[in-house]
């Protein structure tokens, strides 16, 4: 059976979306194969064509059934649901559904304010510092922001994932035929954690030999 993995938050710009499709890309470069998971109402959904995992429309409650059921269904897939913001009994349902939960935020007081409301909301959750600075002085300052306001949540708090304008081409509606190797690097970190968590050896993520489903309700495979 699958793992579901739901990226929610009540705040919004916080880059659940780009999580989510870096997750997606990640575990595909490591071999896991994977669905991202559209539920944002306001977002349009992206080709598949070039990713290296399905992508699916589940933005009415009807159709995230219908999806969450196929995930399920599917030995040894993930699923990766993008949440919206400021949808708190969405994020609930999600919550109770999956297997892990990741809250992104920015180096923001008001983001960190807000993750530590959904902290509290969604205990088996794990905060995840989202578009994290790279300068130096920016990233300590940063750094010593989230000691001081998420200092009694630091043992689920991940790793960063950094600031990379190359994350903008996953959201393209058609993504470049090559993408950057900082990229590619990035994404193989996040997937690595995310498998971390759910306790899922890398050896025998490289060892799934599944083939895409041909046919799949609100899915659409790689070309």
């Amino acid at each position: 059976m699958a793992d579901i993995i739901c990226v929610i938050g009540n705040k919004g710009g916080t880059g659940k979306t780009t999580l989510s499709h870096m997750l997606c890309q990640g575990l595909g470069l490591l071999g896991q194969r994977s669905v991202c998971v559209l539920t944002d109402t306001h977002r349009e959904p992206l080709a598949p064509t070039g990713r290296r995992y399905l992508v699916a429309d589940a933005r009415s409650r009807e159709a995230l059934a219908r999806v969450v059921d196929k995930i399920r269904s599917l030995n040894a897939w993930m699923g990766v649901i993008d949440g919206g913001g400021n949808r708190t009994e969405i994020d609930r349902k999600l919550y109770g559904l999956a297997d892990l939960v990741l809250l992104p935020f920015r180096d923001s007081q008001e983001d960190i304010r807000t993750v530590v409301r959904d902290l509290e909301m969604f205990p088996r959750a794990y905060a995840l510092p989202m578009q994290w600075p790279t300068n130096a002085w920016a990233r300590e300052a940063a750094e010593k922001l989230v000691q001081e306001m998420l200092g009694p949540y630091h043992d689920r708090i991940l790793e960063p994932v950094f600031t990379l304008g190359a994350s903008k081409l996953l959201l393209q509606k058609q993504i470049p035929p090559v993408l950057p190797t900082p990229l590619a690097n990035a994404c193989r970190s996040a997937a690595h954690q995310v498998l971390d968590l759910l306790q899922i050896p890398i050896d025998t993520v490289q060892g799934v030999a599944d083939q895409f489903p041909q046919s799949q309700m609100g899915m659409a495979a790689p070309a």
